[in-house]
């Protein structure tokens, strides 16, 4: 149960090695949370978490779990609630995967929707049906602006952004007044933090199948701040939809890319990925602190606990982006289409 401040005193985490979840348990732990199970892929990394947590107090455990084996959440998770209540469960695992490769490779573009969209709506239910069992809890899902207002430059991931955050908001209605609080996080431009790398966990910045990353953070673009872009972490690229490597007008499959005639000319977006990278090459020797429409993951972990406390549904960090993305959504889509992001 909750203690008298509505701090959590159990925690589980899907995707027990993503920087915004860890900096969260941390919050979290300072403010009396003595159970935690992290939630991932077995890894060195998910085991340093573990430890790291461990030396601040909490009692704490990894979990087994792999985002794409949806057919073993029931049990797995099933296991983690039976050893007692869970007071709050952070959904924070997924993956950028990499434009020009997924929209080459179809199969990578299901990996990336399968880890995001679908191994998020079966554990988020599996969860949801505990919380309403024991009659109490909070679930809350990383969610990103990525997913408000889809770009070319990123549509696989943010497509399976948008799915999940109008999941994560339908099941917050399904479970209203049933003592369970569902509550969406849509972050922006991650910075990356100084927590344990989690390219090796679920969800946050360009995350693997049952592993978690902090949302992807791409490159400085000038546009990055307010289209929900991160760097993608380790091997999986890093997800801003940036054409580079195979020559113009040919993918690695020797099929016609997405959007570009058969004649071979020009991808039809680069010129708005040049624009793209000539604003991230203006930027690039700003520090991103100079715009207010990044953050951190100790400023998404602050967000979260102070959404916690006042049961909010809909969580944007930083707090203006909420403006931002207000007037994006209604931006008609012929001038949409022709907007550098």
């Amino acid at each position: 149960m909750k203690d008298a401040f509505g701090a959590p005193q159990s925690l589980l985490v899907l995707g027990g090695t993503s920087e915004i979840a860890l900096a969260t348990a941390r919050r979290l732990i300072a403010l009396r949370t003595r159970t935690v199970r992290l939630a991932g892929r077995p890894s060195p990394a998910l085991d340093a978490a573990a430890a790291e947590l461990r030396a601040r107090g909490a009692d704490v455990r990894t979990v087994d779990f792999d985002a794409l084996d949806s057919g073993s959440h029931e049990a797995v998770l099933g296991e983690v609630f039976a050893e007692g209540d869970v007071d709050m469960v952070l959904l924070a695992f997924g993956i950028a995967g990499d434009q020009e490769r997924d929209e080459e490779e179809p199969l990578s573009a299901v990996r990336v929707a399968q880890t995001n969209y679908t191994g998020a709506v079966s554990a988020g239910l599996v969860c949801a049906g505990a919380l309403q069992a024991q009659g109490h809890g909070s679930l809350v899902v990383l969610s990103s602006v990525a997913g408000e207002r889809v770009r070319r430059a990123d549509f696989i991931y943010g497509s399976s952004k948008a799915g999940l955050d109008t999941f994560a908001q339908g099941l917050g209605d399904a479970l209203h007044d049933t003592g369970v609080h569902v509550m969406v996080v849509r972050p922006g431009l991650v910075r990356p933090g100084t927590a344990p790398d989690d390219t090796t966990g679920t969800a946050g910045t360009g995350e693997t199948a049952g592993e978690t990353v902090a949302e992807p953070a791409a490159e400085p673009v000038a546009v990055a701040a307010v289209t929900g872009i991160t760097e993608q972490a380790g091997a999986a690229g890093s997800g801003s939809g940036a054409r580079g490597g195979a020559q113009a007008g040919a993918s690695r499959t020797g099929l016609p890319r997405i959007g570009m005639p058969r004649a071979g000319a020009p991808w039809i977006g680069a010129p708005r990925v040049e624009a793209a990278r000539l604003a991230a090459a203006r930027f690039a020797a700003a520090p991103l602190e100079a715009s207010s429409l990044t953050t951190t993951p100790d400023a998404v972990a602050e967000a979260i606990v102070a959404g916690l406390r006042r049961r909010s549904e809909t969580v944007w960090v930083p707090g203006s982006l909420r403006a931002v993305m207000s007037a994006l959504r209604h931006v008609p889509r012929p001038l949409f289409r022709r907007l550098p992001l």
